[in-house]
C-alpha cells in the first residue's frame, strides 16, 4: 500500500536578485579643524574631534575611520611595531592581510595600508608618518557582524576615501 500526496501549486525558482547599493559620489572637503595634520575627506563623512585625533563617521554605511594621532618622541620603533602587531590581531578570522605603501617624499608622508580580507572586525588599517615627528594610525570598523560578502561594497567605498585621504595628507 502507498500513500500519494501532491500540491495543487507547481514550486517555482525564484528569479536571481542583484543587491543594489547607491552610494553618493564623493564630494571631497579640506579639513581645516586644528589638528597636527590636515587633509581631504569625503562630505559624506562627518568629522568628530577627539583627544588624540578625529574619527570620520559615516552615518549611512554605519561605519567610523578612527584616526589617532602620536607625536614622536624618540619611539618611532614603537609605533611602528604597535601599527604592524594591530592587523596581525584579526590573523584568526582574515583570509589573507595584504599590504599597500605609500610613499610621498614632497610632502614626507610614508605608510602602509592594509586590507583584511575575511569576517574580521577592522577590515582597513594604516599608518602615516614623516619618520621624525608625526605618526597617524586609522583604523576602519562597521557597526554591524562582520560579514566579509555583506560589506564589502561599502568597504571599497570607504577605502577610496582613506586612499584620497593619504594623497592628500599634510602635517602642520
Amino acid at each position: 500500500m502507498g500513500l500519494i500526496i501532491s500540491c495543487s501549486e507547481v514550486e517555482q525558482p525564484k528569479p536571481r536578485g542583484k543587491l543594489s547599493l547607491n552610494y553618493p559620489k564623493p564630494d571631497y572637503n579640506k579639513n581645516d579643524l586644528v589638528a597636527p595634520f590636515n587633509y581631504e575627506y569625503n562630505s559624506y563623512a562627518r568629522i568628530i574631534n577627539v583627544p588624540k585625533g578625529q574619527n570620520l563617521f559615516y552615518p549611512r554605511l554605519k561605519a567610523t575611520l578612527y584616526l589617532s594621532y602620536s607625536p614622536i618622541k624618540n619611539n618611532l620603533d614603537s609605533l611602528l611595531n604597535d601599527a604592524y602587531k594591530l592587523p596581525s590581531k584579526h590573523l584568526r578570522k582574515a583570509k589573507e592581510i595584504p599590504e599597500r605603501i605609500f610613499i610621498n617624499k614632497e610632502k614626507k608622508v610614508y605608510g602602509t595600508m592594509f586590507n583584511v580580507v575575511g569576517d574580521a572586525a577592522s577590515q582597513i588599517q594604516f599608518f602615516l608618518t614623516d619618520s621624525s615627528y608625526n605618526f597617524l594610525i586609522g583604523s576602519l570598523y562597521f557597526y554591524a557582524k562582520p560579514n566579509y560578502d555583506s560589506i564589502l561594497p561599502a568597504v571599497k567605498y570607504i577605502e577610496r576615501d582613506i586612499i584620497k585621504l593619504i594623497e592628500t595628507l599634510e602635517w602642520n
